[in-house]
């Protein structure tokens, strides 16, 4: 099998993921925040243990520090789902807001044109789905992470089915 038609089975199995994941976006609200909490104990461990390994105090103890932040983080979050639900719904909201205002202000340094309309277009969109996930809350924290995820895949298993699409074998 070569690496066209691979691409384009991995993007096949990415879309049918996404498809499954809207089918049941708070199963895949538990998997993303499961895969968020073990992502952050294992990237603790390892900069706590690289830190060790760092010349200089000053550098290592914030690396540390920060290790051990990130691993407290894994471990509220695996310990307690529900709670890590909440706690990631508010950050994503968060992040769609800063990300949507800082788009807006920047359109507004742009000439006007296809690219002022699209950078203020992504701004306003990425306000408006804060804003939706706010006046939701905390209801949209069961099923908002699930339905990003399901987006992602679906989007990432499109893109990958594109690229094969249009690779020619050697």
């Amino acid at each position: 099998m070569g690496s066209r038609v691979l691409w384009i089975v991995v993007g096949a199995i990415s879309v049918l993921a996404g498809i499954f994941a809207l089918a049941n976006p708070l199963a895949a609200t538990l998997a993303a925040e499961t895969l968020a909490g073990w992502g952050f104990l294992i990237v603790g461990i390892l900069q706590v243990v690289f830190a060790f390994r760092d010349i200089g105090w000053g550098a290592r103890i914030w690396a540390i520090l920060i290790g051990l932040a990130f691993v407290l983080t894994g471990i509220s979050l695996l310990g307690n789902p529900l709670a890590g639900i909440i706690s990631l719904t508010v950050l994503v909201a968060v992040m769609f807001l800063v990300a949507g205002l800082g788009k807006v202000i920047i359109s507004f340094s742009l000439p006007r044109g296809p690219g002022f309309w699209l950078m203020l277009l992504s701004g306003a969109l990425s306000v408006v789905l804060a804003v939706m996930i706010f006046s939701n809350f905390p209801q949209s924290a069961a099923v908002i992470l699930g339905v990003l995820l399901a987006i992602e895949l679906i989007s990432n298993g499109v893109a990958m089915i594109t690229l094969g699409s249009m690779r020619r074998e050697a």
